[in-house]
């Protein structure tokens, strides 16, 4: 029996849900982390002693890190649309894994811990304008690429578009003047065919 453990508005634990739903295996799921609180008991710690979310449960198997999981539960459940015995395949769609982690959690940070979590008057816009600059500047390169195919996998919906996903959606959704990167636009669009998606990302930003 899986069991993630995470409150369902953070980015790194969408990402785990949607894929969850997208495999349709069936799972218990343990809100924690923020409002929810559990991630810094006993019983947590001893499944993840960082304290972050999500952690994953396969019965006695325990493990932490997002992508780790992504990974994991790709190969687990989700041959061959997730995990293709195409090593170069696979590779190409997992690259993105990183990619976003590497490239988008800081400007992520910059821009939505600021404009959302933080109250006005507090608010560093230097701050913002550096994480704007950030983002357009990565946005470009995923336009590039998405120019060329469907989707960051591929010609098919897959692994490599869960986690950008995530972080496009608030990007999208905030109330922010942006560049165009029609490419990005189209994926976005293609995003929100999948009920999935619907259900475990556009959540309200909070």
């Amino acid at each position: 029996m899986l069991t993630l453990w995470g409150r369902e508005n953070s980015s790194n634990v969408k990402k785990v849900l949607w894929l969850l739903d997208e495999l349709n295996v069936t799972f218990q799921h343990i809100n924690a982390g923020g409002v929810y609180g559990k991630n810094n008991e006993p019983l947590y710690l001893s499944l993840n002693p960082n304290g972050l979310v999500p952690c994953l449960q396969d019965d006695d198997f325990v493990l932490w890190e997002s992508n780790a999981i992504l990974r994991y539960l790709a190969e687990r459940s989700g041959k061959e649309t997730f995990w293709p015995d195409n090593l170069q395949q696979r590779a190409a769609a997992d690259k993105w894994l990183d990619w976003c982690s590497n490239s988008l959690t800081v400007p992520f940070r910059q821009v939505f811990l600021t404009l959302v979590r933080t109250p006005e008057a507090e608010r560093d816009m230097s701050v913002v304008a550096a994480g704007m600059a950030a983002f357009e500047k990565y946005w470009a390169i995923a336009d590039a690429v998405l120019a060329k195919q469907k989707w960051f996998s591929g010609e098919q919906f897959g692994i490599g578009d869960i986690p950008v996903a995530c972080y496009a959606d608030t990007w999208f959704r905030l109330d922010i003047e942006r560049q165009s990167h029609p490419n990005l636009e189209r994926w976005y669009q293609q995003l929100q065919q999948r009920p999935a998606f619907c259900k475990r990302v556009m959540l309200p930003l909070s």
